[in-house]
């Protein structure tokens, strides 16, 4: 599986994985700050996404941005190199792999088609799902991807499966031409050089939520006394 330490542009530029990681968080931004204001500042930019003004011009440098002093970054063109830099100049074909409760809710997603995805495949192997429509789309079978995915210039995966599942699915999404992988089930995907993979643990993440929980009540166990 590919170790991603930094991320190259089109002309060969090293641009720091952190930095591509906040990317995303400032496109959001420009495109709400967009509706009301033409400029926006460093400091605008930070106060919206969390970071500090000057990781914020940092990471803007990296593209070729930079603001003009006291006035700060045209919105509009900011936005544009983000989302040219991202490859949101085209929408983006996925397939989602598991059409359970997850798979469901994702193929349903909004959010999705707002970043610039589509949701091209929605595939399965269990018989009672194959061939079932969730959101238009018609369940095809897990074997059946690696045919599909070429068809509908797929180079993204998002595994929705049971964790029994997903080593299967990945492997079956390498044998599709699909390169990027988003893992929604709790394990390690081990995958071939070339093939990132974004691992999202719900439960890991609700873990480290109840901590801080804890935390800010003493650090008590249930049931314990200070």
């Amino acid at each position: 599986m590919t170790s991603v330490k930094d991320h190259h542009d089109r002309e060969g530029a090293t641009i720091p994985l952190p930095a591509v990681h906040r990317l995303p968080a400032y496109l959001r931004a420009l495109e709400t700050i967009g509706l009301t204001n033409k400029m926006v500042s460093s400091a605008e930019l930070g106060l919206l996404t969390g970071v500090s003004e000057h990781i914020v011009r940092r990471d803007l440098s990296h593209l070729g941005s930079f603001g003009m002093r006291g006035i700060g970054y045209k919105v509009d063109l900011l936005r544009f190199q983000i989302a040219q830099f991202l490859g949101r100049t085209r929408i983006q074909p996925i397939a989602i792999i598991g059409a359970g409760n997850l798979g469901k809710a994702l193929a349903g997603y909004a959010g999705l088609r707002d970043a610039g995805f589509k949701v091209a495949l929605l595939v399965d192997k269990d018989p009672a799902k194959v061939g079932s429509i969730v959101r238009g789309l018609r369940v095809a079978h897990l074997a059946d991807l690696p045919r599909l995915a070429p068809q509908a210039d797929v180079r993204i995966g998002v595994i929705a499966t049971s964790p029994e599942g997903a080593m299967e699915a990945a492997d079956v999404a390498v044998a599709s031409e699909i390169t990027s992988i988003l893992n929604f089930a709790p394990v390690r995907l081990v995958l071939p050089d070339g093939v990132v993979v974004r691992r999202i643990d719900l439960a890991a993440e609700l873990e480290i939520l109840a901590f801080y929980l804890w935390r800010e009540a003493g650090g008590l166990l249930p049931g314990s006394r200070a």
